[in-house]
């Protein structure tokens, strides 16, 4: 098979690298790609958010199926585009995008489903959202209603840090994202994610995860893109699973399918858990980052498999085989993130480590320049490691990080630290 990937980040990564263990796999092409990537795949330069751009490459590329990484080209309608022109693509329709492109839709969605979630408000104007905050107290959750990569959402420990929010939002701080804002109830327990793979009627789980989206080590400061991750999430149980399912995935899926516009793809459904019950706290209609990198770590080569099941309609003739093993991330960012911070440095000591399949660097923003690698962006490095326990694969995580060469860099060194 000849396979498309769209993105350029640690996700991407990690996705090129499990699909390129499998021998179905006979060219991999990456769109636009990183430093990293390059070195086991194709990179080309792609405007990956043009339907009509994407559909033309992958017909002069031969293309056999489309894997869409980020959330931006599904929200734009790109696999839309590619189903139209009879290529096979894993990721959601515009329509089912909504799931994660409209915090408002979602809301909506479990209503009708009456799958539980989080009391709130929608809002289309800064006074009446104040005046909910007023009436609700704090803490309290404000979220901007569109895409805002990852960033669109702040808990507010006082009324006046959600009005703040709530300024900035309409004020353009998130652009054309917060245009809308949704504020919802501060839910509290612990959050996990839960990964599924849905083609209309079935759904078959993946795998379980947790993030650590606070920047500072004991869950402190500002939130970001998210600073490492593990899997399997022991907070997410066989039977909280099995509820998660029953009382939240099934049901919004059924909803989308009598509204006409059946998802498919992988749903990334962010829960609270509290006293044993599921609430759902978002959907995400793609791969987290970094939760993907310890999915396809622990996947590895039958990921391909699963991903061109799903994207055929022929999830129901699939099923996940698990190793009784744990996987765990670290992101290395550039000091300064998730404000400001610089560009162009310079990592050493990547050609130095380890790659097989229990030891990964995945690059996320990375670029090659004058043959050396530099960071391009806020978080730069993965460091990916499988264990037959958490401490080993955390062991093995943080000895990647130390091999890194590259002082313009940090990580949080407590990752996994709720599990272990």
């Amino acid at each position: 098979m000849n396979i498309l990937i769209l993105g350029g980040g640690g996700r991407e990564h990690a996705l090129a690298w499990a699909v390129m263990q499998n021998p179905k796999c006979d060219k991999l092409i990456v769109a636009p790609g990183n430093a990293g990537i390059a070195q086991i795949a194709e990179c080309a330069r792609l405007d990956i958010e043009d339907g009509g751009t994407v559909v033309e490459f992958a017909g002069e590329n031969a293309i056999d199926l489309v894997i869409i990484g980020p959330e931006a080209p599904l929200a734009a309608g790109v696999g839309d585009a590619l189903r139209d022109a009879g290529f096979p693509v894993f990721g959601p329709s515009k329509e089912a995008a909504r799931l994660e492109a409209s915090k408002a839709f979602t809301k909506e969605i479990c209503d009708a489903a009456q799958a539980p979630t989080a009391g709130y408000g929608h809002f289309t104007d800064a006074a009446s959202a104040k005046a909910h905050v007023a009436a609700q107290g704090a803490p309290i959750v404000v979220k901007a209603d569109g895409l805002a990569a990852g960033k669109g959402v702040i808990i507010a420990e006082t009324v006046a840090e959600a009005e703040e929010a709530i300024d900035d939002m309409f004020g353009g701080a998130f652009g054309g994202a917060g245009a809308e804002v949704v504020i919802e109830e501060f839910m509290t327990g612990e959050e996990a994610s839960f990964f599924l793979l849905v083609d209309g009627e079935d759904v078959l789980p993946i795998g379980t995860a947790q993030d650590h989206k606070r920047v500072g080590e004991g869950d402190t400061g500002p939130n970001t893109g998210g600073m490492g991750a593990y899997s399997p999430a022991p907070v997410l149980s066989d039977e909280i699973a099995q509820k998660a399912l029953d009382e939240i995935i099934r049901p919004t899926m059924s909803e989308m399918v009598k509204r006409g516009t059946p998802y498919s793809g992988v749903l990334y459904a962010g829960l609270m858990i509290e006293n044993g019950q599921p609430r759902l706290v978002e959907y995400n209609v793609r791969f987290g980052d970094p939760e993907c990198q310890v999915l396809m770590m622990r996947l590895g080569a039958q990921a391909l498999d699963l991903i061109h099941a799903c994207a055929e309609g022929r999830l129901a003739e699939a099923q996940v085989t698990w190793a009784d093993d744990h996987a765990m991330t670290v992101v290395i960012a550039a000091k300064g993130y998730p404000g400001a911070y610089e560009k162009g440095t310079v990592i050493g000591g990547l050609e130095g480590l380890p790659e097989d399949s229990f030891h990964q660097m995945f690059h996320a923003g990375t670029a090659q320049a004058d043959g050396k690698v530099v960071a391009s962006g806020g978080r730069v490095l993965n460091a990916t490691a499988r264990g037959a326990t958490l401490a080993e694969a955390a062991e093995r995580a943080y000895a990647l990080v130390d091999g890194v060469d590259w002082p313009e860099g940090f990580c949080r060194r407590d990752i996994g630290w709720r599990a272990l």
